[in-house]
């Protein structure tokens, strides 16, 4: 194996372990008593080999989520024109639910530590932006030739991830133990019936806004300048988010 060849191979282990090193820290000394000092120290390399992989102390918190945010945007690109396009969606906000089931201990030790840390509160909500912008971006597209498509491709794509943000944050909150699928798949439903089924006067198509089978629709009123993270968490709210 050739150097450089070595070297792509080393890089995921070390990159676990810086992970590893700074949660670490964060448990023992708390975040903001943790530097990049500290954690390069117990990793046993250098600041550079930190900095390669992490732009800062916030992005070693959440290590995956620019690798899930191409996997969403990679998703989203390979749409066929006959995939329905609000389940399309929702297909791809369940790449986020995988990425945090894959390491559930993990996942849980970072909501309790973004829920203390003011700071990485923040962080994350702009994480959650750049996955609502990616599908609405694609949702855009698809209802470019619509009356109200930006509309309401910013609209479904909000519901989206509130609905999963507030099935996510229920399974963060069982210690991960609960049954995170079927949750996401629930929550997930009240969007598809209340915004998917495209054909005209079709329950839950643009005609008929509302849900099948009897279920509720929340419907929210914003301010037009509204920032959608603001939009989002009032959503989450009424779907009864703790």
């Amino acid at each position: 194996m050739s150097s450089s060849s070595a070297a792509q191979a080393a890089k995921p282990p070390m990159r676990d372990a810086l992970v590893a090193a700074a949660f670490q820290l964060f448990l023992e000394r708390g975040y903001e008593q943790t530097t990049v000092d500290d954690i390069v120290a117990l990793a046993g390399v250098g600041r550079r080999s930190f900095f390669r992989y992490f732009p800062s102390k916030e992005d070693v918190v959440f290590p995956d989520h620019e690798r899930c945010l191409a996997d969403m945007t990679a998703f989203l690109a390979a749409s066929a024109k006959e995939d329905e396009p609000v389940r399309r969606v929702c297909d791809a906000a369940r790449l986020v639910l995988r990425m945090y089931a894959e390491n559930p201990t993990f996942s849980v030790q970072r909501y309790r530590l973004t829920k203390q840390v003011p700071g990485l509160r923040a962080y994350e909500l702009s994480v959650v932006w750049r996955y609502e912008r990616a599908l609405a971006g694609y949702l855009r597209g698809r209802f470019a030739d619509r009356a109200g498509g930006t509309l309401r491709a910013d609209v479904v794509a909000a519901a989206v991830v509130a609905a999963h943000n507030n099935a996510l944050r229920s399974w963060l909150r069982s210690d991960g133990e609960d049954d995170a699928g079927a949750a996401v798949d629930h929550a997930l439903g009240y969007v598809q019936a209340a915004f998917g089924q495209e054909a005209p006067g079709h329950p839950g198509g643009p005609d008929h806004p509302r849900a099948e089978g009897g279920e509720d629709v929340v419907v929210l009123v914003a301010r037009r300048d509204a920032p959608l993270w603001r939009v989002v968490r009032e959503f989450e709210t009424v779907l009864g988010r703790g």
